[in-house]
């Protein structure tokens, strides 16, 4: 129990720190469009250590839930590429993803799982059916925050692994398309300037595919 409330106490004592030492000044927009001259020659002079500064950096926003990885999705987009963006955030992304999942578990999943098992079979019992399905499209659809996926799926049952690898390959594609935006860095005005109506649809249509087993289930239990 000491090691728990030192553990929240640190987390939540690191993101004030961060939050009172001005982090939003310096991941916005503005500002990143701002240094882009200074950032492209700090990547240019110093790659390796650059790319792994920048996981490193996407780790700790994705652990302590801060709400800037579209921001930085762009910026490692404009830095790195669209592939090598994508990549390295993929990698950022899931170790960050994967350490809040484990805290979360830690501190209130198993608690949750045991205070209400019974008022939780029926939940249960759909999410070990479907959770592979269910984890790609809240991730495909890229409209929840990383934070309350991570937060939600760490209060479920769902097996580490199958965590790990839904969260790998369901945020890719997000990446990919904001990394490429991040090439056009100087005419986006907004982060609402990615998604164009096309980019949607693409969205829309990577979630059908998640889900799709699911509604074969669902449609041969009906008929039956």
């Amino acid at each position: 129990m000491k090691i728990k409330i030192f553990t929240v106490l640190l987390i939540i004592a690191l993101i004030i720190v961060a939050w009172f030492a001005g982090v939003r000044d310096y991941l916005s927009l503005e500002k990143l469009k701002e240094d882009s001259v200074i950032l492209q020659a700090m990547v240019a002079d110093h790659y390796v250590k650059s790319a792994f500064l920048y996981i490193l950096l996407y780790i700790a926003i994705t652990m302590l839930f801060m709400p800037f990885v579209s921001l930085v999705t762009l910026g490692g987009g404009f830095l790195f590429g669209t592939f090598w963006g994508s990549v390295y955030t993929n990698i950022g992304a899931t170790i960050g993803s994967t350490v809040a999942f484990l805290l979360v578990r830690y501190f209130f999943g198993t608690y949750v799982q045991d205070r209400y098992a019974v008022q939780l079979t029926r939940f249960n019992r759909h999410m070990q059916e479907g959770q592979v399905s269910y984890l790609l499209a809240i991730h495909f659809i890229s409209i929840i925050p990383f934070p309350i996926i991570n937060l939600l799926a760490a209060l479920t049952r769902v097996p580490l692994w199958t965590f790990i690898w839904t969260t790998s390959v369901g945020i890719f594609p997000g990446s990919l398309v904001y990394a490429f935006a991040g090439q056009q860095l100087t005419t986006i005005h907004s982060i609402r300037d990615v998604f164009s109506l096309n980019i949607m649809i693409a969205f829309v249509l990577l979630t059908l595919l998640a889900v799709f087993p699911l509604l074969i289930n669902w449609f041969a239990k009906a008929v039956r």
